[in-house]
Order: C-alpha cells, then structure tokens, then sequence
C-alpha cells in the first residue's frame, strides 16, 4: 500500500519494542492501530491569541481524516508566540525567534516518535513559516492547513478589524472620539477565533501555501469560524495519508518554480513583507537558492490586485 519505508515501525514492531507497544496501549490504541502508518497532526493551539486558540478543535477533524484514509494520527501541540500580543513592548523581541522554535520542536517530535507524515495546523505570523519549514527540514509527506482569519466585528453597521482599533487609540489621543467610543470599538472589533483580519503576515503566508503547493486549494480564504474549515482540515488529513501512500514528499514539491509562484501571490496580494524573509528561510530548508533579485525580478511582471 505504502510506497516509502515506514519509520515509525522502528518504535512498534518486534518483541523489543512490547513496551513501547504498552505505552500506546495506555493511551487507547489497539495492535490495529498500531499495525498501521503514525502521522503526526501537530498545532499551535493555545489562549495566548484568539489566532490559535480553536486549533485544537481543528485537530480533531484532521486525525479524522488521517483515520479514514487508513492511518493512525498522533497529535501534539507547539509554542506560538502572538504578534499583535508582544507588539509594542519587550515581548516583541520573542516574535522571530519563535519561528525557530516552532520549526526545532516539530522537528523534534517527528524524529523522536519517528513519524511517517505530518499534518500542521497554524493561526498566526509566525507559527505558518515555522510549521512550513519544519515540514520541509524533515522531508516527510507533508500537508500544511491554515486555522482561518477572524470574522469582522460589526458597530453601527459598520465592519472593523484590530486595525480600527490602533485607529481608535489614535483618534481617542487627538480628542476625536469620546473614551466611551474607543471602548465599543474595542469590545466589538474581535468577535471571535482567527488570525488578525488583513493582510498581514499570516494570510499572506496562508496564501503563498496553497500556491506553492503545501496545502489545498482553496483552504486558505474561508475564515476560522466558517462552515467549510472544519471539512478542509479533515480533507488535509487524508490528503497527507495518500502523499505517504504516493511517496511525495516536500522536497518534491518545493521547487524554485514553486517559489516563484510564492513570490507572484505575495506580490499580486499586496502580501506582507515579511512574506520575503519567510521565503527566504523556506527555501534554505531545501537547499534552494533564492535571493532578494529574485523577487524584484517577479516584482517587476507584476500588479496588485485590489478588490
């Protein structure tokens, strides 16, 4: 069925691994489960930003999925740092080292558990590039989901992001609007899970992933508390299962024709910045050579779309 070697049957085949075996045991697994392939679903769940804070529940689908394509899924969490959280203070100095500690415990986990593919689920700046570039550092069959933008907030008929609330401090200093303003514009322009509603890092990166073939198509436009996630995610799951089964892994779909591509979406989506050092990171994963004339070259072909 499968066409690669299965790693994790280092950890459960053979009478020297009969305590290994018990540990899985412990936590519900059957000798069935245990004869098939382990796919690691991993987030970046947790309440330090409303970002990732439905991951885990998003995680559930996925292993869904990873069992009706005829694998076991093994789920385990990672850090995510909040950008719009540490912005503006000392915690700032966290964010960009956090998309390498996200990449190393992946990286970690996988190899230690010896798992035959991975699922990763991410909501925020800089946990996306950091769960891509573990995905690509292991070189295992691989499929990224996005955990959703954040619906707007409506006031007064009005839709509002977290952008309008930084507008509302502003305008609150300069004598514009009343405290008692400031405050509805602050109690409403969040209503619920997601990443920050622009685009910013993480949508951009949501984008790029579906271009360059790491996710699915389609899976990064509907938000987190839409209808629809819940069935891209557990799509993602049985898609990782058929690229174990088919042998394809990162490095064979991470190519430099599929770099320029990241760079034609970042540019034709007005994408942030920080979509450069992203890619730039990305691609040394893979060993592929890309540099900053690469996106003014692409830059150069392109327009923005605007809506």
């Amino acid at each position: 069925m499968f066409k690669m070697e299965i790693s994790s049957r280092n950890v459960v085949e053979g009478i020297a691994r009969a305590p290994h075996r018990a540990m899985y045991k412990a936590m519900g697994l059957s000798d069935d489960d245990l004869s098939k392939p382990f796919v690691g679903v991993c987030h970046t769940g947790n309440e330090a930003t409303p970002c990732n804070m439905h991951l885990p529940g998003l995680a559930q689908k996925a292993k869904d999925g990873v069992r009706d394509a005829g694998a076991t899924p093994r789920e385990f969490s990672t850090i995510a740092v909040s950008d719009g959280i540490a912005m503006g203070h000392e915690g700032m100095k966290s964010s960009l080292v956090s998309r390498e500690v996200i990449a190393d415990s992946i990286e970690l986990m996988v190899r230690a558990h010896q798992y035959d593919a991975l699922v990763g689920i991410a909501g925020c700046d800089k946990s996306l590039p950091g769960t891509m570039m573990a995905m690509a550092r292991l070189n295992i069959p691989s499929v990224f989901v996005y955990g959703g933008t954040i619906m707007p907030g409506i006031l007064d008929g009005k839709e509002l992001t977290v952008v309008d609330v930084y507008e509302a401090v502003g305008s609150y200093n300069a004598g514009q609007i009343s405290l008692e303003e400031l405050k509805n514009i602050e109690n409403t322009a969040c209503p619920n899970a997601g990443s920050c509603g622009g685009m910013f890092t993480a949508n951009t990166m949501a984008s790029i992933s579906e271009v360059m073939g790491i996710a699915l198509p389609g899976s990064a436009s509907p938000p987190a508390e839409d209808s629809r996630r819940e069935k891209i995610v557990y799509e993602t799951g049985k898609a990782c299962t058929q690229l174990l089964e088919l042998n394809i892994k990162p490095h064979d779909i991470l190519t430099f024709e599929s770099f320029e591509n990241a760079i034609t979406m970042l540019n034709a989506i007005g994408g942030s910045t920080n979509g450069i050092l992203h890619l730039l990171a990305l691609a040394n994963e893979v060993g592929i050579k890309l540099t900053y004339d690469d996106f003014e070259r692409i830059r150069k072909k392109l327009l923005i779309l605007q809506t």
